[in-house]
């Protein structure tokens, strides 16, 4: 069986599982840009999906640190507005996490960067619930597909955030020219 045969049949036995959908996972990493280079084991095995590769090589540029990011526009009030916290902070993951993505992707151009520069992503999620991480990644996947580029990262649920209605926070780092 061919390695996108076996691929198919995985993603097809996972949509039946009820797991998020394919089209958003990006495809097996490789070099993401001319900065990083990936590294995998000796024994990575091809069939298995990951979001995330478990190390990447920075060759050249520079680092680019992004401040934590929530559904809250990037520039916002301190202290929180009650307000804009009930405006922004919809009781759904999947939408803030788009939000916070979205703030993100401003982030990131205003430094002339794009998702294909970034090196690490850390995702706080506060309230967990059983599937919360597989709909916050497929949120986050989405963004990164388009460039066939898989970051490191790292996932937590912790005991709270900034605010009570808050439900992730989202930080990233990147190497640009």
């Amino acid at each position: 069986m061919s390695e996108r045969s076996l691929r198919h049949t995985c993603v097809v036995g996972l949509m039946a599982l009820g797991f998020a959908a394919p089209a958003l996972w990006p495809a097996p990493a490789a070099a993401q840009n001319q900065h990083m280079e990936v590294i995998h084991h000796p024994n990575y095995d091809r069939t298995v999906f990951m979001p995330f590769v478990p190390a990447l090589k920075i060759k050249s540029g520079k680092i680019l640190w992004l401040s934590g990011t929530t559904a809250l526009p990037v520039y916002h009030h301190h202290p929180h507005r009650r307000e804009e916290i009930g405006k922004y902070f919809v009781n759904d993951l999947e939408t803030q996490t788009r939000m916070a993505m979205e703030g993100i992707k401003q982030t990131l151009e205003a430094a002339g960067a794009t998702f294909k520069d970034v090196v690490h992503v850390f995702v706080f999620r506060a309230r967990p619930r059983i599937g919360d991480i597989g709909k916050a990644s497929a949120v986050i996947n989405s963004y990164f597909a388009p460039y066939n580029h898989k970051p490191t990262s790292t996932n937590l649920a912790v005991v709270e955030l900034g605010e009570p209605e808050q439900l992730i926070e989202i930080q990233m780092v990147a190497v640009v020219d």
